[in-house]
């Protein structure tokens, strides 16, 4: 059995659900199916993530993509409300603080004069500055900060499910199936095959596979370098409690931690050896025995405490450059890519919804996004952040 669709989305999550709704709310019009194989979410990326936004990058595009997250964010629950029904995604602007020693100082000093070139809400802090407001932090290396007041973090989930239940609302169909084949002909998407065995036709179909991504591209001959690789989350209650909650702070280790409600503070870090694969335990161990000695040396009153809970998530990266994918893969016409995001796909969603959106209706760009096109792939040219992940 074949469907007739205008535009068919791999991919359920955030990204697929985003372009859903921007591509209907454009034109009403479309015939649009996503097709996702995990309705629950339970594996979702964005329900497992630290759901952070934040703008502390530096490139200006990845700045930008930011700017507009934090634009609509006051407006988000009012736009995606169906009907009576209002969602409530606990937006919580209570800023990032990244710290930075000597080798990081020069490209924070770079980033920082970028984002306020931008007129983003962002300060410099020295180290008297960081002690004084928070003053449980052992700064020993720490030669300043950067604080964005207006970056926080919001409930991933409650973020999702405002999108794909506004998408449906539209019009949009949403398939519990999975995507085992692209078909193509004559250098073109021409539509997916379902493990169903059902078939859909479609001249444009968009890659928003997440940590699957690879795979999906894998099935055209397309080799992704896209990674999923597990992220862990550890819960503490520590004995010792800060006055108010603390920001998601960053050490230059990339060590990182903020308050979470419940006065519990939320703890990971990414390191080399994380596990790629699909995979989605958490290690006890991870915590006591390589976490917990580095979270009592920058915080030393937090040496006492319990664990509480723990999780997985998965990371796409992007093993290129850590950035995102996005765009027509050059060699098959309407192989759409929204990719690689690497850990800030929940907060770039609207802007890639909006973007994919324009491109593939021909519309003309609210934010020009072509420097994270696809064929910087096949090329080997990445574009980096300086130092800042």
């Amino acid at each position: 059995m074949n469907r007739n669709y205008d535009i068919v989305i791999v991919g359920g999550g955030v990204m697929g659900c985003s372009t859903a709704f921007h591509l209907k709310s454009r034109d009403n019009g479309l015939k649009v199916a996503v097709v996702e194989k995990d309705p629950t979410y339970e594996r979702a990326s964005s329900t497992l993530s630290w759901s952070n936004v934040r703008i502390n990058f530096s490139l200006k595009e990845n700045i930008r993509i930011s700017q507009y997250t934090k634009e609509i964010l006051d407006r988000f629950e009012d736009e995606m409300s169906v009907g009576d029904e209002r969602p409530f995604i606990s937006w919580r602007p209570e800023g990032n603080l990244f710290l930075f020693d000597r080798g990081s100082y020069g490209p924070a000093r770079e980033a920082l004069a970028l984002q306020e070139e931008l007129g983003c809400t962002v300060q410099w802090l020295e180290p008297g500055e960081i002690r004084d407001r928070y003053p449980l932090y052992n700064l020993e290396g720490v030669v300043g900060g950067t604080l964005g007041l207006d970056d926080g973090y919001l409930d991933g989930y409650a973020m999702l499910m405002a999108y794909r239940n506004k998408a449906k609302s539209l019009g949009t169909d949403f398939l519990n199936d999975e995507v085992v084949s692209i078909h193509t002909r004559n250098g073109a998407a021409r539509g997916v095959e379902l493990a169903s065995g059902t078939g859909l036709k479609s001249d444009v179909v968009v890659n928003c596979a997440g940590a699957w991504a690879a795979g999906v591209a894998r099935t055209v001959g397309i080799d992704l370098p896209v990674a999923p690789t597990k992220r862990q989350v550890f819960a503490v209650d520590t004995a010792i409690k800060p006055e108010g909650n603390l920001p998601l702070t960053v050490w230059p280790s990339g060590f990182c931690f903020r308050s979470e409600t419940g006065d519990l503070l939320l703890v990971g870090k990414a390191m080399l050896d994380d596990p790629v694969g699909i995979e989605f335990s958490w290690d006890e161990k991870r915590f006591t025995e390589r976490l917990w000695p580095e979270l009592a040396h920058v915080v030393p009153a937090f040496d006492t405490l319990k664990l509480k809970r723990g999780w997985a998530g998965l990371y796409a990266i992007n093993l290129l450059d850590q950035n995102a994918i996005l765009g027509e893969w050059p060699d098959l016409k309407g192989f759409y890519l929204a990719n690689g995001f690497s850990g800030h796909g929940l907060q770039q969603a609207p802007a890639v919804g909006r973007y994919l959106t324009e491109l593939i209706l021909d519309l003309p760009l609210s934010l020009d996004l072509s420097i994270f096109g696809p064929g910087r792939i096949a090329a080997n040219e990445p574009i980096n952040e300086m130092g800042i992940v």
